[in-house]
């Protein structure tokens, strides 16, 4: 049950980036002008095409699992350890749909900062409930100061990529690995750190506050690949940890290169969508070398 919980989170961040990305015109026909229309104006009635139709059904389907799961959880002794992470997965489920409300604007920055950050939540929760239900969810590893520091930094890192995401800033940093020249993060820029606001347009290339959250999301890649690569080797060196460690690292590889490719791309949709699902499982991962 909780294995499929996984798939299925997955399956919904995949679609609603899908969505996401696909409504704001990231690598439409006449790109970058097309990029950003539904920003430049009232946002229009939500079209249910396939995609849509497949997220609402998968979203609905996650929902009535998660709560199921629940009643199990607390029902049964044997995955009772999972209660904690059950009930924070229905938690967010509940948050998610009343941010449902306002998801049908573009414009709404912290709406679609969170939605993006709560579907990765959704997954990394999932999987959690996944390792506490297993035979040995009772043994957890205290985890090293590579890992630690690796997760903190990816967190972070996530962070920046969803106010990426959801302040249309993919043209403020067209090129790599420097932004138009300019390789550290201007004082000028800080401010787009703040996800209050309500968007009339999309960052044009070159935007203080879109190049510094590139720069802080590219910078923060590098140091998330130097210090989880590093407890990944550590974590290789345990029969108990390899096959984590090993994913790990793949994962990590994954998402480095997908970001590249999609900004060489000039921003290929499926690339970004492929780029945020590789970061979920990311995420996912690093709950299981924190426990085994």
């Amino acid at each position: 049950m909780a294995l499929l919980l996984t798939a299925l989170s997955l399956l919904v961040v995949l679609l609603s980036a899908y969505l996401r990305l696909d409504g704001a015109g990231l690598g439409c026909a006449d790109w970058p002008a097309c990029y950003g229309q539904l920003l430049r104006g009232e946002p229009p009635a939500q079209a249910f095409g396939l995609a849509r139709l497949l997220h609402r059904g998968a979203a609905s389907l996650f929902c009535l699992l998660v709560f199921y799961l629940l009643w199990l959880c607390l029902r049964r002794p044997s995955i009772r350890p999972a209660v904690r992470p059950a009930t924070l997965l229905a938690l967010l489920v509940l948050a998610l749909a009343t941010l449902g409300f306002w998801s049908s604007d573009p414009r709404l920055v912290l709406v679609g900062f969170m939605n993006i950050i709560g579907g990765l939540g959704l997954v990394s929760c999932s999987w959690r409930v996944v390792l506490a239900s297993g035979p040995d969810s009772q043994f957890e590893r205290a985890p090293t100061l590579a890992l630690r520091l690796g997760a903190a930094t990816l967190s972070l890192t996530v962070v920046v990529g969803a106010l990426i995401g959801a302040g249309a800033a993919a043209l403020a940093c067209p090129t790599l690995p420097d932004c138009g020249g300019q390789w550290w993060p201007a004082a000028a820029g800080w401010a787009a750190l703040q996800p209050f606001a309500t968007l009339a347009d999309v960052r044009p290339a070159g935007d203080a506050g879109g190049v510094t959250l590139h720069l802080l999301h590219r910078w923060g890649a590098l140091g998330s690949l130097l210090l989880l690569g590093i407890a990944a080797l550590q974590a290789l060196a345990d029969e108990a940890t390899r096959k984590s460690a090993v994913t790990l690292l793949l994962l990590l590889a994954a998402a480095v290169a997908l970001g590249g490719l999609t900004v060489r791309s000039g921003f290929t949709l499926w690339l970004a969508v492929a780029h945020g699902v590789c970061a979920a499982a990311l995420l996912a991962t690093m709950s299981t070398l924190h426990r085994r």
